[in-house]
């Protein structure tokens, strides 16, 4: 399975595929979309265009999102809200199931740590993408969105398995009885 993750950012929004075939994890790209000027609008369509490019540059089959963290500047969390929304709208309209992780929880999945710092964050996913070269340090947090969505993913689908063989297995033993 293809997973995108997604750094939300209004000046630079990170982005990193990956592939995930059993336990195994493959680096496909990473990048940063770039915004500037005055105009928020303009800056906002230009992520869009350019995710939106991304993902039908790479054909993810899912997608995950860093949720926001609210700060002290109203103004500047607004601002990354709006770029967030941009970040959950692209993989929607490709008709793509989005995940949303806190910050916390990206770190605890890719590091064993939550309050791991970006060193480390960077260091782990270099572990689990041999050979990674990032485009920068958000490129690096969003493969470690997308490493966190498909460990996530993998855990959900042995889940359900489980309950598939258990449901199968009260099944066979209802037909004995």
């Amino acid at each position: 399975m293809r997973v995108i993750g997604i750094d939300p950012g209004l000046r630079n929004l990170g982005w990193g595929v990956i592939e995930m075939e059993g336990s195994r994890l493959r680096h496909v790209a990473n990048g940063i979309l770039h915004s500037a000027g005055p105009d928020l609008s303009k800056r906002l369509l230009a992520l869009h265009e350019g995710l939106s490019a991304v993902i039908a540059t790479h054909a993810p089959e899912a997608a995950a999102v860093e949720q926001t963290f609210v700060n002290k500047d109203a103004v500047a969390t607004l601002k990354l809200g709006q770029a967030r929304g941009i970040a959950l709208l692209a993989p929607a309209q490709a008709g793509l199931e989005v995940g949303e992780y806190a910050p916390n929880a990206i770190k605890k999945t890719v590091v064993g740590v939550g309050h791991a710092d970006k060193v480390q964050v960077q260091h782990m996913v270099r572990h689990q993408l041999p050979g990674v070269q990032f485009e920068g340090p958000d490129a690096a947090d969003a493969l470690a969105i997308a490493i966190c969505h498909a460990f996530h993913l993998q855990s959900a689908a042995r889940m359900g398995a489980a309950q598939l063989s258990r449901a199968a297995l009260g099944a066979t033993q209802r037909r004995r009885a």
